[in-house]
């Protein structure tokens, strides 16, 4: 495990905890530094979350994770040490959410058309909606397990639901209106916040980018880190571990690293809060330089 675990998604967005259950669960794990990145939201950022946290032995760094769109492909930044009552960041956060209940209501006319059931109005309910919302809604119905079967021979996990219907090229695709990773820069660095580009190895596997494309991402906007240290899982549930390879790149672009398990819920495959169960060299001395990178005075 480590000590410090900086990408946790809580039921604010599509995490299957509640941001108090996330610190219990960090304390359980002895993490000292942690944050919620919740896509497009602070609104885990409560006063009775703080009220918490009170006496406790534990850190919380606030953040966010913008959804953004970069040459069609979705890019996702995240800010650290952000000013969640920033007036300006939570405007644009709004309005990007609302893009995604746009988005929910063209995408369940589609779903619909292909004969699935969509509970549209629970799903409207979502503050920050996502596709993985909408596919855990349609592969847990009932009432989709005929066509599904159909479709795909058996019951589909959530990835495989959305990679076969509603990504790009898809019978179910719609286009998202969404900024790009440069305007969520300005947005983080407004709100007085650290920019980091999340998960590099996932547009490896997931987009087919490389190095050359993550050059060009990065040089489109001031960003300062990169989080290196991430173990991705794909839609098969194979593991990669590759922080090595983006500790490199990170040194060689002057960009500082960041931790993350991106834990939405305890799956069997993905890491922990805290990365129990993962066994990769981090230090204590890598996590103060972490919290320093992201604490300092900017």
């Amino acid at each position: 495990m480590t000590h410090i675990d900086l990408h946790i998604h809580s039921t604010c967005s599509d995490g299957k905890l509640t941001p108090k259950q996330i610190v219990d669960e960090a304390i359980k794990n002895n993490v000292l530094y942690f944050s919620i990145a919740d896509h497009d939201t602070v609104s885990a950022y409560t006063d009775e979350l703080f009220e918490q946290l009170k006496d406790k032995n534990i850190c919380l760094i606030p953040a966010v994770e913008i959804s953004t769109k970069f040459n069609g492909v979705g890019i996702h930044v995240l800010g650290y040490n952000i000013d969640v009552t920033n007036e300006f960041l939570i405007k644009r956060l709004y309005e990007i959410r609302n893009t995604r209940h746009i988005y929910l209501e063209k995408v369940t006319r589609k779903l619909e058309e292909l004969g699935y059931k969509v509970n549209f109005e629970e799903l409207d309910k979502i503050d920050a909606v996502t596709k993985a919302h909408i596919a855990l809604d349609i592969i847990g119905n009932s009432e989709n397990e005929e066509i599904l079967k159909k479709n795909f021979g058996h019951i589909p996990t959530k990835g495989e639901f959305i990679e076969t219907i509603m990504n790009e090229n898809c019978p179910a695709y719609v286009k998202k209106e969404s900024v790009t990773p440069k305007e969520a820069s300005e947005i983080i660095r407004q709100a007085g916040g650290i920019v980091v580009l999340a998960h590099p190895v996932a547009y490896s596997h997931e987009d087919g980018l490389d190095e050359e494309d993550i050059e060009k991402i990065i040089d489109s906007m001031e960003v300062q880190g990169l989080e290196a240290y991430y173990i991705y899982a794909n839609r098969n549930n194979v593991v990669f571990n590759e922080i090595e390879r983006w500790k490199k790149f990170a040194k060689k672009h002057n960009l500082f690293v960041t931790i993350g398990s991106d834990f939405h819920e305890d799956d069997g495959v993905r890491p922990l809060i805290g990365f129990v169960k993962n066994d990769f060299e981090f230090s204590n001395s890598d996590m103060n330089e972490i919290v320093k990178h992201l604490t300092e005075k900017k």
